[in-house]
């Protein structure tokens, strides 16, 4: 009986935890591994930003210019502001609602406004993925994104 009350206590001091330089280096560890981590992070949160951005100025593209390579019965079936009114629009918001300037769309001669050209949910097309207004210039046929360290420029 007296052995098994010794093991019992010799077990218990064989019982380790952790000494506080090992809680010391495991806190290093981790400090370095963060510091390496949170750069990357924010480097592909700009790039998803980036693209994302590329994403809608293309979307905007084909809702001025149209889209050549969607036809039905050789027909263009998408062919967009331009194509429709005969020129580009004066500001991006002329492709969600009709502008006073232009006529409503005729069938028989297929031209007029025909939109909208755009999902113009909250007017969230008029902005980039850091919320700042795109710069449209219709007489150089530019669209320019500044919000990103790089100008993104798609032209039409």
């Amino acid at each position: 009986m007296m052995a098994s009350v010794h093991m019992t206590a010799t077990s218990r001091h064989n019982c380790h935890g952790w000494t506080l330089i090992e809680l010391v280096i495991v806190i290093v560890v981790l400090g370095i591994m963060a510091a390496v981590a949170v750069p990357e992070f924010a480097d592909m949160a700009d790039s998803s930003r980036i693209n994302a951005t590329k994403q809608e100025m293309l979307a905007l593209k084909v809702a001025i210019v149209g889209d050549p390579s969607a036809t039905s019965g050789g027909v263009y079936i998408n062919r967009g502001y331009e194509g429709d009114v005969g020129f580009v629009p004066s500001a991006l918001t002329d492709l969600a609602a009709k502008p006073d300037s232009v006529s409503s769309y005729n069938p028989l001669t297929r031209l007029g406004w025909n939109g909208p050209y755009i999902d113009s949910c909250s007017g969230e097309y008029l902005t980039d993925a850091w919320s700042i207004a795109y710069v449209f210039q219709p007489s150089s046929r530019r669209i320019l994104s500044i919000g990103s360290s790089d100008t993104i420029r798609i032209i039409f």
